[in-house]
């Protein structure tokens, strides 16, 4: 044998600091690159897009204040309109598509929540539906079980 004695294991040289520095110089590269992506992206980027939309624009497009098309507008209907429960006409020629649906509902909610009377004899077509059930029970209309 040598003069060197051979040792049973092997000395474990791995430098921690080594890693560490590794570690940190990885997570810092990291960090400056998301941060320089994310300028680029907010400043950069969205300012050539907004550039690109303004040239590219539509220039059949309707702008806010051309919500009318030009002179002369013709109807496909006119006098489109609602006529409510009390005989006054509600215009809607002009208005959008859902309107007529909307005039409607307003209508008909107005008459679930306050009841209807006729307009020449003056007399009660509908209740609303709480009042209605205190009539009945009131004037005792329904026959229970136990009256049987």
């Amino acid at each position: 044998m040598s003069n060197r004695e051979i040792a049973p294991y092997e000395a474990n040289e791995v430098g921690t600091r080594g890693i560490l520095l590794f570690v940190l110089g990885v997570f810092l590269l990291a960090v400056i690159s998301f941060g320089l992506m994310w300028v680029f992206q907010h400043k950069v980027l969205e300012e050539r897009a907004l550039e690109e939309d303004k040239k590219n624009a539509n220039p059949l497009a309707l702008s806010a204040e051309d919500s009318l098309p030009a002179e002369p507008r013709l109807q496909s209907a006119p006098g489109f309109g609602v006529e409510s429960k009390d005989g006054t006409r509600i215009n809607l020629q002009l208005r959008e598509p859902q309107a007529e649906y909307r005039e409607l509902r307003k209508q008909w909610e107005k008459s679930w929540k306050e009841g209807e009377k006729d307009t020449k004899t003056k007399t009660v077509i509908s209740l609303p539906i709480e009042e209605a059930k205190e009539r009945v029970l009131k004037g005792n209309l329904i026959e229970t079980r136990a009256e049987k």
